[in-house]
């Protein structure tokens, strides 16, 4: 399995970007990876040293449409240290254009 097909997107809420100070890094990653998949890809694809993984499951909410339920997808977080001599991972281009 390619390295890029376990990490899907980065997650990027208030507190995922409040955690990029302290090296703490959140993706979504595919649903049946494990915790040593997940840093072995993260250091391939970033060029980073993983310190530690913590991996959580967040199960689908359910919503409605009208007077029909379903619920959405099931996924997996994982939040990734980095270790204190490793490089920041960018996930914003810092270019500006003008």
């Amino acid at each position: 399995m390619d390295a890029r097909d376990i990490i899907l997107r980065p997650v990027v809420t208030e507190k995922s970007m409040n955690l990029m100070d302290d090296k703490k890094y959140t993706f979504d990653v595919l649903v049946s990876a494990t915790k040593t998949q997940v840093r072995n890809a993260i250091e391939e694809i970033f060029d980073v040293k993983v310190k530690n993984v913590n991996i959580m499951n967040v199960r689908g909410k359910e919503k409605r449409v009208g007077r029909y339920t379903g619920k959405t997808a099931r996924r997996r977080k994982a939040i990734v240290t980095l270790t204190e001599d490793s490089n920041d991972i960018k996930i914003f281009n810092d270019n500006k254009e003008n």
